[in-house]
Order: structure tokens, then C-alpha cells, then sequence
């Protein structure tokens, strides 16, 4: 077996999060080692990731702060006015809006924010290949692919165990691997699962007309369908249907494809044309009892997988990564064991009220509108009619998804720690 390496942090999974609070700790002086499974240069293939994100605002300030605003601005495509609508075909349209509507509009809110949208669509991909420029100008140590095969915890020092054999001993190690964290399993942190029987279809397409920076989503009875805006005329369609529905989609071919687009949404997309391969990703809720133990932390899905119904997924994984990034700096200044109890429990106490709340929300939210019955159909249009009407509740909406309510960490606020 080869020598023991040292780390002030050993983080699991160069994801999206992972890679973000490499980054951030890195900037604050911190050893970090970033470990994945995958080769680290195939994750920034187009073929690895075909989704994209709606990056909150104060998300978006945080990727500046980081060192990430230039590499993304080029692709970053505002997002200034969301309509939702209950129905079987698009309705809220600015021209014919459906009874059964939510409009959100960044205007409303601009005194408050300074002119910001409600969002910003960037291709994950995007996003990949930002933060891996700005790792290679840092003294991040990048080990892949190799994985985690076990952790042991002791007095002042984790031992991590890769699969090629080696060891690193950290004072703190970070789970950002995902739904099926191996660091999690290791510090016996139990997981609530709930399956909901559906997969995500995503795809690309150029439009015939221009998209105008709004967001469409609408509630079918087999579950939501999105028509998000990217840059250059395109959309990223994130279409939810029963798994194997799903599974036929990603198979059929372009023209298959478009006709079971055109049969269920009309002419609404105008004339759409698919760019890139179709990519299917299985819809489950996961959350971990816990987000500390002894020497470990988790963030990102590792702690809090969601349903996209709102996409706020990848935002808050990257709330956890601001939040710890500023408790492990905060510790260190007062010279406390960054992997000590009372340093993770800060972290927790910070972080896991909001996780909860948002995952059994969002939970909730796709129970409601994944059905067709009758009397909740009902029920639940008034509920979107009341609050289109109530100003003042609207703004609180858009406030809460563009990530600028709560206590927030100086990384989503656009200061350094």
C-alpha cells in the first residue's frame, strides 16, 4: 500500500457541487483532494450531462464570486417570466392564458432586486467546464477516477480508503457523490426513499420563433412538462412521463420524437428542432436522516435528492456548499477543529430545516398535480387562481425561488467569505 497523503478536506464526487466546494474551500486557503469514480475530463463531455439548470440569482451571484462569471455569462439566458398552467395543453400563453395559470414576472420584483431576473438556464455542461478551468488554477489535488471504498473516523482525523488501494487521512470528509453516497452509507446515516414511477426526458431543440426569455412549465396527468429558455433560440425540454413511456421516447427517432411533441402540445412550440441526443433520468425522492456525523458532511443530493417540478435542486446544493464553505472558514479563524462536532453542527443546524422543508414541499407539489382527478383538479386550480391574484403572495414565490429570503451565507449574498 502506498504512503498516507494528508488533506485539510477530502471531498467525494466532482460533481456540479462537489467541484463548486473544491473551489470555494480552495480559495480559502484549504487542502483539498477531489475524488470521483469517473475520469474527470469525460464529465465535461456534451454527451455526459444533458440537462440544465435554473440558477437562482443569488446562485448566480455566487458562481460570480467564485471566479465563474465570465466563462458562464455567454451562456447564461435570462430567465424573466415563468408561466405555470393545470391543464391538458399549454394555456398560459401571454395571449390566451388558461383559467388554471401562475404568472411570474421578474419586473414585479425588480425594485427589490435590482433589476435581476427570476433565473438564469445554463447547460450543466456549461457549468462543468467553468469549474474545472477555474480547479486547474487552483492546488486542488484531482484523483480520478477513482471512488471511496470506506472511511473509518478517529480522534482529529478521518481515513479514507480509494479504490485503487490508497489512503488519505482529512480532517473532515465531504459526501457530494449523489443519491447513492458511499461516504453516507460509511457514517451510517440512514436515507428516506420514495420512488415515484416516472423519468425525465430531456432533450434540446432550436425554435422557429424567438422564446423571449420565459419559461413554460405546465402539469399533465402523467406529471410536469418544462420548455425552458437557452441562449441561441434553443429550449431544454424536460418532459416527465411513466418510466417506460419515458424510455421509448429516448429510443424513437427525431421525426418519432417531434410527432409525439406536436400530438400532445399542438403548434405551441412552433416548429422545434431536436439538436443533441435525448437523455432519461429516474424521478425519486432522497433524504438522509442526517447531514453530519462524526468527521463527515454531506451536500447536494448526497443530502437532499428532489424532484426538478421547481428546479431548485442544483440550487440548493449549492446553498449547502456556501454554507459550509463559511462555517469551515469561520472555525478555522477561531482556531477550531474544522471536523469537530460543534463546528458540523453548526453547518447542520444551518442547513437542514430548509432541506426538509423544501424536499417534503416539493414532494408534496408533485403529488398534487401528477393526477387527474377530478375534485383536486379543482381544488387546486383555485389554489393557483387565488394566488395569481394576491400580489403580495406572487412576490413572496418569486423572492423564495430566486433564493434571496432566509438567513443566507455571504456567498449567495456576492461577498467573499
Amino acid at each position: 500500500m502506498s504512503d498516507i497523503a494528508y488533506t485539510d478536506v477530502l471531498i467525494a464526487g466532482a460533481g456540479l457541487a462537489g467541484a463548486s466546494l473544491a473551489l470555494a474551500l480552495s480559495r480559502e486557503g484549504f487542502e483539498v483532494t477531489l475524488v470521483d469514480p469517473q475520469p474527470f475530463e469525460a464529465q465535461l463531455a456534451p454527451t455526459f450531462d444533458g440537462r440544465s439548470t435554473a440558477i437562482a440569482f443569488s446562485t448566480y451571484r455566487m458562481l460570480h464570486t467564485l471566479g465563474l462569471g465570465q466563462d458562464l455569462a455567454p451562456h447564461a439566458c435570462r430567465m424573466d417570466r415563468i408561466l405555470v398552467t393545470d391543464g391538458r395543453r399549454p394555456g398560459a400563453s401571454a395571449k390566451a392564458p388558461d383559467p388554471a395559470y401562475l404568472r411570474f414576472d421578474a419586473d414585479e420584483i425588480g425594485d427589490a432586486t435590482g433589476g435581476e431576473p427570476l433565473g438564469y438556464m445554463i447547460e450543466n455542461r456549461r457549468l462543468r467546464v467553468a469549474l474545472a478551468r477555474a480547479l486547474g488554477e487552483t492546488d486542488v489535488t484531482i484523483r480520478a477516477p477513482v471512488g471511496v471504498s470506506g472511511v473509518e473516523t478517529g480522534l482529529g482525523r478521518s481515513t479514507v480508503t480509494l479504490s485503487d488501494g490508497s489512503q488519505v487521512r482529512a480532517a473532515l470528509v465531504v459526501g457530494a457523490e449523489g443519491r447513492r453516497s458511499v461516504v453516507r452509507d460509511a457514517a451510517g446515516i440512514g436515507v428516506i426513499r420514495q420512488a415515484y414511477g416516472q423519468s425525465g426526458v430531456v432533450a434540446t431543440v432550436r425554435l422557429a420563433a424567438p422564446h423571449e426569455g420565459v419559461a413554460h412549465e405546465y402539469f399533465l396527468p402523467g406529471g410536469p412538462f418544462a420548455i425552458l429558455p437557452l441562449t441561441d433560440q434553443r429550449a431544454s425540454l424536460v418532459w416527465t412521463e411513466p418510466t417506460r413511456a419515458a424510455e421509448a421516447l429516448r429510443g424513437a427517432s427525431d421525426a418519432a420524437f417531434l410527432s409525439h411533441l406536436n400530438r400532445r402540445f399542438g403548434d405551441f412550440l412552433g416548429t422545434a428542432r431536436p439538436e443533441g441526443p435525448r437523455f432519461v433520468y429516474p424521478l425519486d425522492l432522497s433524504l438522509a436522516t442526517a447531514m453530519v456525523a462524526p468527521r463527515i458532511a454531506l451536500i447536494g443530493d448526497a443530502a437532499h435528492g428532489v424532484h426538478p417540478v421547481a428546479g431548485q435542486g442544483l440550487n440548493m446544493g449549492l446553498k449547502d456548499v456556501a454554507a459550509l464553505t463559511e462555517v469551515l472558514a469561520d472555525a478555522r479563524l477561531l482556531g477550531e477543529d474544522i471536523g469537530a462536532e460543534p463546528v458540523l453542527d453548526r453547518y447542520a443546524q444551518w442547513r437542514r430545516f430548509d432541506t426538509v422543508a423544501l424536499t417534503l414541499a416539493f414532494d408534496a407539489f408533485v403529488r398534487l398535480f401528477s393526477n387527474d382527478i377530478a375534485p383536486v383538479r379543482a381544488v387546486r386550480d383555485l389554489g393557483m387562481a387565488a394566488v395569481n391574484r394576491i400580489a403580495p403572495l406572487r412576490r413572496a414565490f418569486m423572492h423564495e425561488a430566486g433564493g434571496a429570503t432566509g438567513d443566507l451565507p455571504k456567498l449567495l449574498r456576492g461577498e467573499p467569505v
